[in-house]
C-alpha cells in the first residue's frame, strides 16, 4: 500500500506541476537561473568524469580484445558504442541525480519547513508549478547538452589514452570511430537522456515538497529522492533499450 499510495501522491503532484500556470514573464528568468544552476554549474564535473571513464572504457575494451586475430580499430568502435549507448547517458545521469537532484529536494524540503511553500499558496501561487516547472524546463533543455559534451570528452579521453599507451594507434581509433556509425545512436542517447532528466526532477522534487519535520526530514528526503530517481533511471533504462534496440 505504500508504494501505490506513493505513486498516487507523484501522479497527483504531477497534476498539480502542470496545472494553473503563471504568466511567461514568471517562468523565464527561473528557468535561466536553474540551467545555470543544474545544467552550466555541473559542466566541470561531467568533464572531468567523461575523460577519465571514456580512457578507462577504451583500456578495458583492449585488454578484452587482445587477440592477434581482431584488428585494432575494433577498439575505437567498441568504446565509442558503449560511450554513446550506455555511459553517457546512463552513468552521468545517475551522477546527475546525485548531484543536482539532491539539491532539488533539499531545497524545495528547506522551503517546505521554514513555510516558504505555504506562504506561496496564501498568495494564491501554484506552488507546485512555480517552483518545480522551471526546474523540469532547464533540466530537459540543458542535460542533452552536458550528454553530448560527455560524449565528445569521452572520446576524447579514449583516444588519449589508446594513443598515450600504444594500445590503438590514432589512425586506427579514427577508423572504429567512423567504421559503420549509426546515427540512430544519437537519438537515442538524447531520447534517454531527456527523461532521466524528467524523472530527476520532478521525483526528488516530489519528496522535497512533501517533506514534513525539521533539518533531519530534510535531509532524509534528499537522500530518498536519490535514491528512488537511481532506481527508476535504471529501470527505465532498461525498458527504454528494450523498446528502442531490440
Amino acid at each position: 500500500m505504500g508504494f501505490l499510495a506513493t505513486t498516487g501522491k507523484y501522479v497527483l503532484f504531477l497534476k498539480r506541476v502542470f496545472s494553473r500556470f503563471e504568466k511567461r514573464t514568471v517562468y523565464l528568468p527561473k528557468i535561466i537561473e536553474e540551467i545555470n544552476i543544474l545544467g552550466i554549474s555541473s559542466i566541470g564535473f561531467v568533464a572531468f568524469v567523461s575523460v577519465f571513464v571514456g580512457a578507462v572504457v577504451t583500456l578495458q575494451v583492449a585488454y578484452n580484445m587482445e587477440n592477434p586475430l581482431l584488428p585494432t580499430y575494433l577498439i575505437g568502435l567498441a568504446s565509442r558504442d558503449s560511450i554513446i549507448l550506455e555511459f553517457s547517458p546512463t552513468m552521468i545521469s545517475l551522477i546527475l541525480a546525485g548531484k543536482i537532484g539532491s539539491h532539488i529536494a533539499s531545497s524545495i524540503g528547506t522551503m517546505r519547513v521554514t513555510e516558504q511553500i505555504d506562504a506561496l499558496e496564501v498568495m494564491g501561487i501554484n506552488s507546485a508549478s512555480y517552483l518545480v516547472f522551471p526546474k523540469i524546463c532547464a533540466a530537459v533543455f540543458i542535460n542533452p547538452f552536458l550528454i553530448i559534451l560527455s560524449i565528445a570528452l569521452g572520446i576524447v579521453g579514449g583516444w588519449l589514452a589508446g594513443n598515450l599507451t600504444g594500445i590503438c594507434p590514432t589512425e586506427e581509433f579514427l577508423i572504429g570511430l567512423q567504421y559503420e556509425f549509426a546515427p540512430f545512436t544519437m537519438f537515442y542517447a538524447i531520447i534517454k537522456t531527456i527523461i532521466f532528466a524528467f524523472i530527476i526532477t520532478t521525483v526528488c522534487a516530489f519528496f522535497g515538497y512533501h517533506t514534513k519535520g525539521g533539518a533531519l526530514e530534510v535531509g532524509q528526503a534528499s537522500t530518498k529522492g536519490v535514491v528512488y530517481t537511481s532506481i527508476l533511471i535504471i529501470i527505465f533504462n532498461y525498458l527504454i533499450t528494450n523498446l528502442l534496440l531490440s
